[in-house]
């Protein structure tokens, strides 16, 4: 009951406004808050009125005027970075180790025996191109496979009109077809042209300046087109090695996993001694994992099946060592133009991207890695564009088919495929596909290596791959201290390759040389880690307390200054409703006055004419103008002239008697 009371004074209060006027509640702010300034506006002199009201808003301004910085300066969540040193038990990272070389030449041989013949021929017909060098006894070329993916020659003899020259075709006139190319001729340079046209390459004992030849691979958007780029490159080295990779990706292409991984180097053939710490191990402590790069690759302590392992101590007598056997002389020849082994560090549970971030070890030699872990803490939405999983990442993670943790390096290679695969209509061999699509190959996209080498040259696709993936919030780097030695040594070579030879094929015979081994030491070189972090550089009570100091400072105001200010605005506000409601009911008021401009009747008036029909006339309008009316029937009213109040000399002197 005492609530409804309290609600129905509050709603009288509100429709009866604050009483008072602007001027009135101006002078009363003035007089009663607490800010410096507003009091002598109204109890100073004329002059001095006027310089305390210019210093008031003057130092008002400057007030908003740095608030809007401050507040501006807390919108941009900028961050600070803090370096700590600990010290705790630490896990071993994951190690990735791979062959430079993904296959066995001796098993896909039968797949690439084509190809190397082409290679050969061209690189006979360029180094060698006097016509009589050749071989003649042998089998016809398979110039199909070459004209998929062709390279030429580019004569730049005129700088200006560049020809190109088809290394197969030397019979032919040079003047037959010729067409001109661009001029860029630096590695990886591609330049649009049409036709090719035949003509013999340099001679092999001409001059420098005779010599203005450069090898280039022709990419067509499909076979006979004249849309074609050349991808040019200084060295021809560089040229047969990418020519050699597209061609060979188009043939393994269409050869199924399983066959793949048999191709590659097993791990009980590659891994020939493994310890770590004091613990032996062996290759079943390794996971195997296909790597389009370099075929099979093994890791060991990934976490995928078990607990991710811990090192005791730091030092190389405590970390993982590891033999290996690289078998040199089993190399494709054009493919893998580098000897070693490939390995890697990372985190469990992430997939190894070698081609990028990882380290070759060198044939013949002990490579000591003193490993120092960085980690690293970034802040999240709004202060950088993070993430901790990848789910808020619209690529869809095509090495999410491996179980493996979100990083941007898979992120970039997804986006790409994506990209790939609905710009050219199929997948690169390089990277995993998705569910109902194929890896691309010389037969059935004929066109696919001229699509993907637009593609990878595109900026602007590369541009929204960049902005749509996301770095992780939070990530391990490993810092690595690369030191080598020859290994073994010439005084101990003879009993270590007996003694290896022996375990891995059973026999008294030496069948391992130096070419062909590699011993690994991967160790904590300290158990020092570092923790890079990200804090806010402002926060809300920073932004708080510089506030109010920029305000107390200027106008020596605080928070109840704030709340005085926001009284005044309040009445005001209710002062502009109750002015508008008045308004607008007078402006009614006088819209009702000029619909009817005569007095209303009285009481009397309205009741009298409701209850003697006598005194209502009938409409005149509704009668005919020539016809009377006829007279009222009835008696007329009486005339009461005793109600009526008369002056005392008109009653007579018997008036009381009556």
């Amino acid at each position: 009951m005492n609530l409804k009371k309290y609600f129905i004074r509050a709603l009288h209060r509100l429709q009866k406004g604050p009483g008072y006027t602007y001027k009135e509640l101006l002078v009363w702010y003035c007089d009663n808050t607490n800010t410096h300034g507003p009091k002598r506006i109204i109890k100073e002199g004329p002059k001095k009125k006027l310089i305390w009201f210019f210093l008031t808003l003057l130092f008002a301004s400057l007030v908003f005027w740095q608030w809007g910085i401050l507040i501006n300066t807390y919108l941009s969540y900028n961050v600070t970075s803090s370096l700590s040193i600990g010290f705790k038990t630490m896990k071993f990272p994951a190690v990735t180790v791979c062959n430079a070389n993904p296959f066995k030449y001796s098993e896909v041989k039968h797949l690439l025996k084509e190809l190397d013949r082409l290679i050969e021929a061209a690189l006979e017909r360029i180094l060698q191109p006097t016509p009589g060098n050749s071989s003649e006894n042998s089998p016809p070329l398979d110039l199909g496979l070459w004209h998929q993916i062709p390279l030429v020659l580019i004569d730049e003899h005129d700088k200006d009109n560049p020809i190109i020259l088809d290394i197969f075709e030397s019979n032919q006139a040079a003047g037959d077809n010729q067409t001109t190319a661009g001029n860029e001729t630096a590695a990886g340079n591609e330049t649009a042209a049409g036709n090719q046209t035949a003509a013999p390459p340099a001679p092999a004992n001409a001059t420098s300046e005779e010599k203005k030849y450069k090898l280039a691979v022709k990419l067509c958007s499909h076979h006979g087109s004249n849309n074609c780029t050349y991808r040019n490159f200084t060295s021809a080295a560089q040229a047969v090695t990418e020519w050699y990779i597209l061609q060979s990706t188009s043939i393994l292409s269409k050869v199924p996993l399983q066959e793949r991984i048999r191709m590659g180097y097993q791990a009980e053939d590659m891994i020939l001694a493994c310890l770590y710490g004091a613990e032996p191990c062996n290759y079943k402590n390794f996971t195997q994992i296909y790597h389009p790069d370099h075929g099979n690759c093994y890791i060991f302590n990934w976490g995928m099946d078990e607990e991710a392992l811990n090192s005791s101590n730091p030092g190389a007598e405590f970390g993982l060592k590891l033999i290996l056997d690289i078998s040199q002389q089993d190399y494709i020849p054009y493919l893998s133009s580098a000897a070693g082994a490939r390995l890697m560090l990372h985190q469990q549970k992430s997939f190894p991207f070698l081609k990028d971030q990882g380290i070759y070890a060198m044939a013949g030699t002990e490579t000591s890695i003193g490993v120092l872990v960085d980690e690293l803490e970034r802040m999240g939405y709004p202060y950088s564009d993070c993430t901790v999983n990848g789910s808020d990442v619209p690529v869809k993670n095509l090495y999410s088919q491996y179980n493996t943790s979100y990083s941007i390096q898979a992120c970039l290679r997804s986006c790409f495929q994506n990209h790939m695969i609905e710009i050219c209509g199929c997948g690169h061999y390089m990277f995993p596909l998705p569910e109902g699509v194929n890896y691309c190959n010389n037969e059935d996209y004929p066109g696919w290596a001229y699509c993907y080498s637009s593609l990878r040259s595109s900026i602007r696709h590369r541009q929204i791959c960049i902005d749509s993936c996301k770095e992780t919030c939070n990530d391990t780097q490993y810092k690595m201290t690369i030191s080598m030695a020859d290994w073994p040594s010439e005084a101990s070579e003879d009993w270590i390759f007996h003694i290896l030879s022996y375990e891995r094929d059973m026999s008294t015979n030496v069948t391992l040389d130096r070419n062909g081994i590699i011993k690994l030491n991967i160790y904590f070189q300290e158990y020092n880690y570092r923790t890079i972090s990200e804090s806010a550089a402002t926060t809300i009570v920073w932004l708080l307390s510089s506030l109010g100091g920029q305000f107390g400072f200027w106008m020596g105001g605080s928070v109840l200054c704030l709340i005085e200010f926001g009284e005044i605005i309040i009445d005001s506000l209710w002062i502009t409703v109750i002015n508008v409601i008045g308004w607008c009911k007078g402006l009614k008021q006088k819209r009702v006055q000029a619909r009817y401009p005569d007095a209303p009747p009285t009481v009397s008036e309205l009741v009298e004419a409701h209850t003697n029909l006598g005194f209502q006339h009938e409409d005149v309008g509704a009668l005919p103008r020539d016809e009377a009316l006829p007279p009222e029937p009835g008696t007329p009213p009486p005339n009461y002239d005793s109600l009526r109040v008369q002056p005392l000399d008109v009653l007579g002197p018997d008036s009381d008697a009556e």
